[in-house]
């Protein structure tokens, strides 16, 4: 998949349209800066001169900081295109970051039960294989497109675009993005979205912030879930608490039992929140 984070790329990734069946492969030329970022690769053979030797050490580390460089610049002009083309839409785009289990596809199920009719939600689903997912969020009756990266460890900008050109969701709507389940290399990748919402468990352990500072960095919100299960797991929640706002002292926090529904107005309350029109300034305001 990608160079930056050593991601293989033997399987290619690709879309499922749940409403239609339809599946398509993403093209990994269009997903990553493959190789050489500049859009081609060398065939030394095919120019007459393979290379058998082995490099120094110190070029190889040089040009992986380079490529790493042009793979996430990359990534950067596509998510502002996507920021760009949801913006013109009245589109607000959350990108749900966890460790595998946290509990987002059951926050997600719970909350477009909740929400429905109230806000217009669709899903864009992210995982390395199978549909499964994607058809707990079908089951919902929510709209929800499927992304398979294959070996590839997160969601990139490109495949965001590819995912909502399907899926197509309405103006002045949500679309919640539920990343591959992994605390490191979605906190590299833009997608273009508004927010990152990083879920955690109690079941994890509360040493997460400090082993992962990056994820919880880059998020807006920490939804802690699973706090039903606190009597009976050694979570320091206090700790827990101290260490992500000593990574990220801005980080909102919301404390929720997505199956027992705890905190959950919380959560909506955030959401409602980032759905609300901006107010826009008067004309006298702005002379």
């Amino acid at each position: 998949m990608c160079e930056t984070c050593g991601c293989s790329d033997h399987s290619r990734p690709r879309l499922t349209d749940l409403e239609t069946g339809l599946t398509f492969a993403l093209d990994d030329a269009q997903e990553h800066a493959h190789a050489h970022a500049h859009g081609h690769t060398h065939d030394h053979e095919q120019h007459g001169h393979a290379h058998h030797h082995g490099h120094p050490n110190t070029d190889n580390a040089g040009t992986t900081i380079a490529l790493e460089t042009a793979v996430l610049a990359r990534n950067d002009r596509l998510a502002e295109r996507n920021r760009g083309w949801l913006a013109g839409r009245d589109i607000l785009a959350l990108n749900l970051v966890s460790s595998p289990g946290a509990g987002k596809t059951t926050l997600l199920e719970r909350t477009i039960r909740d929400l429905a009719g109230v806000l217009p939600l669709s899903v864009i689903e992210g995982d390395q294989e199978t549909l499964n997912d994607a058809e707990r969020i079908r089951a919902t009756g929510c709209r929800v497109v499927q992304i398979n990266t294959g070996t590839g460890c997160h969601l990139d900008a490109a495949m965001l675009s590819r995912g909502l050109q399907q899926l197509d969701p309405p103006t002045r709507s949500i679309v919640l993005i539920e990343n591959v389940g992994n605390l490191v290399c979605p906190a590299l990748f833009d997608l273009g979205e508004r927010a990152k919402v990083v879920i955690a468990s109690v079941t994890e352990g509360d040493d997460k912030p400090l082993k992962y500072p990056h994820m919880f960095r880059a998020s807006s919100l920490l939804v802690l879930n699973k706090i039903d299960l606190l009597p009976y797991v050694p979570f320091d929640e206090s700790r827990f608490l101290d260490h992500a706002r000593q990574v990220n002292p801005g980080l909102r926090v919301v404390r929720v039992s997505a199956t027992r529904g705890d905190g959950l107005e919380d959560w909506y309350d955030w959401l409602r929140a980032q759905a609300a029109p901006v107010p826009q300034p008067s004309r006298a305001e702005t002379q």
